[in-house]
């Protein structure tokens, strides 16, 4: 998997239910045409980003077809997790 372009933005939480500030990550991403996850249309990866004093931490994630708009139930293995982990944290504006 190889993160293309990205899009952050700063959430509100007015019910303050995720400690610290929220962002959410549309990544764009891109997979072999033999792996699992592989859509003509292309990729899309929207990550809930947390960060306080103390942590930075993905709160939740999902896949999406770009062009279906489908939401795809996969999940990320631990290292992908954490790679996204450090991207999210090495492009928070």
């Amino acid at each position: 998997m190889k993160i293309t372009s990205h899009l952050v933005r700063k959430m509100n939480d007015p019910t303050g239910i995720i400690v610290g500030e929220r962002y959410e990550f549309l990544l764009d991403v891109e997979v072999e045409e033999d792996d699992e996850l592989f859509t003509e249309g292309g990729l899309e990866l929207r990550v809930i980003f947390a960060s306080d004093e103390n942590s930075e931490r993905v709160v939740q994630y999902h896949f999406t077809d770009k062009v279906a708009k489908d939401v795809l139930d996969f999940a990320l293995e631990d290292d992908e997790e954490a790679e996204i982990l450090e991207y999210c944290k090495n492009n928070l504006t």
